[in-house]
């Protein structure tokens, strides 16, 4: 154990890691509520493998491997959502985008000779390599996140309990779920790029899971996923500190622990 692990504070990187998880903990758990939603879970796989994708493009064109990364996620985000309506809803899609982008991906670091293992770095990130950049597109996609949250709230909660019955209540649900599509798409490209493909379940869907648990109404859900991933991950933080090991799996067990201590909840009838 780090008996000053309070000095460690001083370090930018640390200052920066602390700054985003703070974000990200507070933010991306509303993305996994929408996520468990639209029971699209599958969706995180998929993405990841699209950011790599927009990683060996952005790479191969000489532009900013992060920006391609979101952008080709949010787009390839909003043209699954039309899928969303039939019967067997995204799961199937989003399998084939994530088969097709990783064998692009390999395709085109293979005939650019870029070095692979550069762009693989990508999906395995670290908290602690944040950069200034990263922080800025984290705090425009936290914003996104809350201002959605916050005015579709009514729509949402009609969209992720029926599609059926938001439809016949006047909600255009097809835009509404390209809407929701496109920014958890981008927002976990920038949850990879931030923390690496371990550590996105930590800030998204073990928060809205244990919420699910918790919460009777989306605005109970949004309030728990919110609380657990912003407390589990700063728990996991400065556990990771205290004890000088990596973050990835600290958050992870932290989060994790937190998500199966709310399945002992039994909610009063």
């Amino acid at each position: 154990m780090n008996p000053q692990w309070w000095t460690l504070f001083e370090l930018i990187p640390v200052q920066r890691a602390f700054i985003a998880l703070l974000i990200a903990g507070s933010t991306l758990p509303i993305v996994g509520v929408w996520i468990i939603g639209l029971n699209i879970i599958p969706v995180r796989f998929a993405m990841m493998h699209v950011a790599l994708l927009g990683v060996a493009l952005g790479t191969l064109a000489g532009f900013e491997p992060l920006l391609m990364g979101i952008v080709l996620c949010g787009v390839t985000g909003v043209a699954l959502a039309p899928l969303a309506k039939r019967p067997a809803g995204l799961s199937g899609p989003m399998g084939l985008v994530m088969t097709l982008a990783i064998a692009i991906a390999l395709l085109v670091l293979s005939l650019s000779g870029v070095n692979a293992n550069g762009a693989f770095e990508w999906l395995w990130g670290s908290i602690l390599a944040t950069r200034q950049q990263d922080l800025v597109a984290l705090v425009i996609i936290a914003g996104s996140i809350l201002l959605v949250d916050w005015h579709y709230r009514r729509q949402l909660t009609l969209l992720l309990y029926d599609r059926e019955i938001a439809i016949t209540s006047g909600i255009n649900a097809n835009l509404l779920t390209a809407l929701l599509m496109g920014i958890i798409a981008i927002a976990i490209a920038a949850a990879v790029r931030l923390t690496g493909a371990l550590l996105v379940d930590a800030l998204t869907i073990l928060p809205a899971i244990a919420a699910r648990n918790l919460g009777r109404s989306l605005g109970d859900m949004v309030k728990w996923a919110v609380l657990i991933g912003f407390a589990g991950n700063l728990i996991g933080f400065v556990m990771t500190l205290m004890l000088n090991q990596p973050p990835g799996p600290l958050l992870i067990l932290t989060v994790g622990i937190i998500t199966l201590a709310s399945y002992t909840y039994r909610p009063k009838e």
